[in-house]
């Protein structure tokens, strides 16, 4: 049997009682590990976190609490290589994606400890300026924000298991909040091992970072009402949590990130060729390939100009015919596998009913992996699917294949664009793709309602912009509706999730030491 990886709580290691579900490589089918929660005292260990950890972080300043988080950077850095190859064996994924993941993790990480040291030595937040509650200026109301006394839980996807922890942790514990990570079951390993890093190089308070790997049974039953919940996955089982007694009684703060059926639009005007035509069609194959798919901000319907409709096809089918698929430590693939072979046999089985609908443009299900067996490897090639009749196709708006699946659609005109990227009822991310700045600026006003970010590529940032998909920690990540109506990151407002706001109302003189 292969090792059994620890979980981390109440300031400890500790070893589920249990024989553990076991981690694969999916693309040679072997097992890595085992991970196991089976009886672990849960509620001891939110105890903990919330009772020692909780005052230790909260008694330091936030330029003291970056400080924690410039010295976590160190310790990932200095052991980013056995990242890079925990995350090829238990994710499948190539270098590039593999970066994705360890290195935006360590990034993000790196930004929240900058902005910790410019928030300086205080220990809570003002939120505006004092106002009169009457004529006579000497009784006024001040709003500020403190860290709630509770802890964090992150529930989180397979998807991102470096990223995913420190963009959400950095945030918490910059604000002065223990974190408890439950990491997908299905590629744990990367997590637990960055959390046993962290815990044995000591450089934050006991209880601080805690992981839990295994089963999710009973995680949100020690919850009490100042603790918060991140969550990162299906909607199924965000309704779950959102129904949990904890979440309706106790009032626990919940953040959700869920189904995303992101888009991609050329606006009107531009010729098949143009350099806004080929900066869409270069990333919608991007997209598509990246992570093989396996991103929640991947692009999943392209808008085109009904006249563009077959120069686009042909465009994008090119790009992802290039694509070499496979074992991602032959130095000839571009794109690795998927995470599992659930992952597969869902992606299959998504792919098998949005083609019930629509025409193949691109065919990825029969190419052949690179040095891999095709009948363990959880590869698959890109597939890009077109529908003609956008209106009248519910499915390709509705169901999200989270894979290297996308489907391109035509439209008439802009007002007719626009109502179809709404179908997908609120998204994390749509990306507008033109020359023109006016009608630009103009489409990211009309679709900002629908979605938690509206990147906006020209010309003239060709060669800067950050990409369709990808996560910055300095802007929002989220968005409203079927994406779940939650928001990460965005800078300092990320800080907001994890305190709790109060309006003072004192003489003047009293409101002048909150400063």
């Amino acid at each position: 049997m292969s090792q059994l990886l620890l979980n981390h709580l109440a300031g400890r290691s500790q070893a589920g009682s249990g024989a553990g579900t076991p981690l694969l490589d999916p693309v040679l089918g072997t097992e890595l590990a085992r991970v196991d929660a089976t009886g672990l005292d849960l509620a001891a260990g939110f105890a903990f976190a919330r009772e020692q950890a909780g005052p230790a972080l909260r008694a330091l300043t936030y330029a003291q609490r970056g400080a924690l988080l410039a010295a976590v950077v160190k310790v990932l850095q200095a052991n980013r290589d056995a990242y890079y190859e925990i995350s090829t064996a238990n994710s499948g994924t190539v270098k590039n994606d593999t970066a994705i993941d360890v290195d935006g993790g360590i990034y993000t990480l790196g930004t929240y400890a900058k902005l910790g040291e410019s928030l300086g030595e205080r220990r809570h937040l003002l939120d505006g300026e004092a106002a009169r509650l009457g004529k006579d200026p000497a009784f006024q109301s001040q709003h500020l924000m403190v860290p709630t006394r509770g802890v964090a839980l992150f529930i989180n996807a397979f998807n991102f298991p470096g990223w995913g922890l420190w963009e959400k942790a950095g945030p918490a514990l910059l604000s002065g909040v223990p974190v408890i990570v439950k990491p997908a079951t299905a590629t744990a390993w990367l997590t637990q091992r960055m959390v046993q890093d962290v815990v044995a190089a000591g450089v934050l308070p006991a209880g601080a970072l805690s992981v839990v790997c295994g089963s999710s049974a009973g995680l949100l039953d020690p919850l009490q009402p100042f603790d918060v919940v991140s969550f990162t996955g299906s909607a199924e089982t965000a309704a779950i949590i959102r129904s949990h007694p904890a979440v309706t009684h106790g009032s626990v703060r919940v953040n959700i990130e869920a189904d995303s059926i992101n888009s991609a639009l050329l606006l009107p005007g531009e010729a098949a060729g143009s350099e806004a035509f080929e900066l869409l069609v270069k990333e919608a194959a991007r997209e598509m390939t990246q992570k093989s798919g396996q991103k929640c901000t991947a692009i999943r319907r392209i808008f085109v100009p009904e006249a563009l409709y077959g120069a686009a096809a042909g465009a994008i089918a090119a790009r992802l015919a290039k694509t070499t698929v496979g074992n991602p430590r032959n130095e000839s693939v571009r794109m690795g596998s998927l995470v599992s072979r659930a992952q597969l046999a869902s992606v299959r089985e998504g792919l098998a009913a949005l083609k019930q609908h629509t025409e193949v443009l691109h065919d990825g299900a029969g190419q052949a992996p690179v040095d891999a067996d095709p009948a363990v490897a959880c590869c698959v090639g890109p597939t890009l699917l077109g529908a003609r009749d956008a209106d009248g196709n519910a499915l390709v708006h509705d169901l999200e294949v989270f894979g290297p699946v996308a489907t391109l659609l035509p439209y008439r005109d802009a007002a007719h664009a626009f109502a179809l990227v709404r179908r997908g009822q609120g998204s994390l991310v749509a990306s507008l793709y033109g020359s023109d700045a006016a009608a630009l600026g103009s489409a990211a006003l009309e679709l900002a309602d629908s979605h938690g970010r509206v990147h906006v590529v020209s010309p003239e940032v060709a060669a800067l912009h950050t990409g369709h998909g990808n996560v910055m920690p300095q802007s929002l990540h989220g968005g409203p509706g079927r994406a779940g109506g939650g928001e990460e990151l965005g800078g300092v407002r990320a800080l907001n999730f994890y305190h709790r706001r109060a309006a003072v109302q004192a003489a003047t003189a009293v409101l002048a030491h909150l400063n």
